[in-house]
């Protein structure tokens, strides 16, 4: 028996089951024909190499197979040969957290293309996981249009809007798989039922407030990445592979040619590697759940992290917070290098410029609102809005449409009804001025 064809088969057989050794040692000893002795210790060297959480990929598997030092002197005594083969598509296998998640059960391409109402070879473009769209110069064989933004401190922020079919198809993966699959209690950004409200809230009237911000959030999240997580959920690796790829995106370089504003070339070089990966395009409809859950793991070590100090830990998107009473207070200064190096270690960097330690002295504020004594607007938000709306009643709405908002009265009330929302005695005296303007 060629060792490439057992070794394959012996793969799939390892792949087919749950990591752990009875499950190995009932696959392998089906394919071989019989229990071999030396299978048991095989199958708790595979699972401890390759983890029981995540799925490992078939060349994992093979190349584990091929260094392994007893299988090869097995193969070699025995001339081992194909009992069975395994055929048909791999079973949904969901790793241990995942198994109560209530995805769809999706077993191959073909029933993933089903699933999405998508052409096998439309789904294969679409993922690109040759990264075509990458290299080729046409515009028009792209997926995403891309729009470059400043950002402070002399940095960059690349909008990556996906076309109107692979949208499609996204939002499909959002509302079927990701919005199913229930996030950290931490994270409040993107998520129904939360928002900046409830990020802030746990911290109002904390002796002290630790801010911290993640660079590059989104793009720092890659491909690899990804497609762990759908073979976490349970998905075989072909799918996975594709759902990643439909969800990921590598950006041509050209598109930072004559970006139109000053800016550190030194930054845009950077940019230019970072989003040359494939990564989370920001501007995806996938891409903010798809965060949230690979940022489980960072979650649950920032929260436990938290906890050890006395301390409440909340995020949104890329802002994470920390608060507490006199103990963290007096060690918050502190903090923030462990928390870093607990971020470097999950593939994440800070914004270190933006790390601040807000005590009760100052004004504590976080994602625009400030966390004192009670949940409140910041004063000159509130005053500038009501400048607004004065200036409306006064002058008509024309006169303050300055970026020219095609539904300006929608807008207006909007920024109202935030505030009603945050602070109703000050949403109220707002919203009676809104009531006195005269809409054409």
């Amino acid at each position: 028996m060629p060792i490439a064809t057992l070794v394959t088969v012996l793969a799939r057989a390892f792949l087919a089951g749950e990591p752990v050794v009875e499950q190995v040692i009932a696959r392998g000893s089906r394919t071989l024909g019989r229990p071999w002795r030396w299978i048991r210790p095989l199958a708790k060297r595979y699972v401890e190499t390759v983890g029981r959480n995540a799925r490992p990929r078939h060349r994992d598997v093979v190349q584990f197979l091929l260094q392994d030092p007893e299988f090869t002197r097995a193969r070699s005594k025995h001339r081992l040969k194909v009992q069975e083969w395994l055929a048909g598509p791999q079973p949904m296998q969901p790793a241990s957290p995942a198994i109560s998640w209530p995805v769809p059960a999706i077993e191959s391409i073909g029933a993933l293309a089903d699933w999405l109402a998508a052409d096998p070879n439309e789904l294969l473009w679409f993922a690109d996981l040759k990264r075509l769209a990458y290299k080729t110069p046409c515009a028009q064989l792209r997926h995403y249009h891309y729009r470059v933004l400043a950002k402070r401190f002399g940095r960059v922020r690349l909008i990556e809007a996906p076309k109107p079919r692979l949208k499609q198809l996204q939002r499909q993966i959002l509302s079927g798989i990701l919005e199913k699959i229930p996030p950290h209690p931490a994270a409040h950004g993107f998520l129904k039922g939360r928002s900046i409200k409830t990020f802030v809230a746990p911290h109002v009237g904390q002796r002290a407030i630790l801010r911290m911000d993640l660079r590059d959030f989104f793009p720092s999240v890659g491909a690899a990445r990804i497609q762990a997580f759908f073979r976490i959920a349970g998905y075989p690796e072909s799918v996975a592979d594709l759902l990643g790829g439909v969800c990921t995106s590598a950006t041509p370089r050209d598109v930072w040619n004559g970006i139109g504003f000053d800016v550190d070339p030194a930054d845009v070089h950077e940019a230019r590697l970072l989003y040359a990966r494939p990564h989370l395009p920001q501007g995806a409809p996938t891409s903010p759940a798809l965060a949230n859950l690979c940022a489980y793991r960072i979650d649950c070590r920032l929260a436990g992290f938290a906890a050890s100090v006395g301390a409440t830990y909340t995020r949104y998107a890329d802002d994470l917070a920390f608060s507490g009473g006199e103990a963290f207070e007096r060690s918050s200064d502190r903090l923030s290098p462990h928390i870093a190096a607990i971020l470097h270690e999950e593939g994440f960097t800070v914004h270190h410029r933006k790390t601040r330690v807000m005590r009760q002295g100052v004004r504590q504020h976080l994602a625009g609102l400030v966390a004192n004594q009670r949940l409140n607007v910041m004063r000159p938000d509130f005053d500038r809005l009501k400048a607004t709306l004065t200036n409306c009643v006064r002058s008509g709405p024309e006169s303050q449409n300055r970026d020219r908002h095609p539904r300006y009265r929608e807008h207006l009330e909007g920024r109202v009804g935030f505030i009603e929302s945050i602070n109703p005695a000050r949403g109220g005296r707002l919203r009676e001025i809104f009531e006195k303007i005269e809409w054409r």
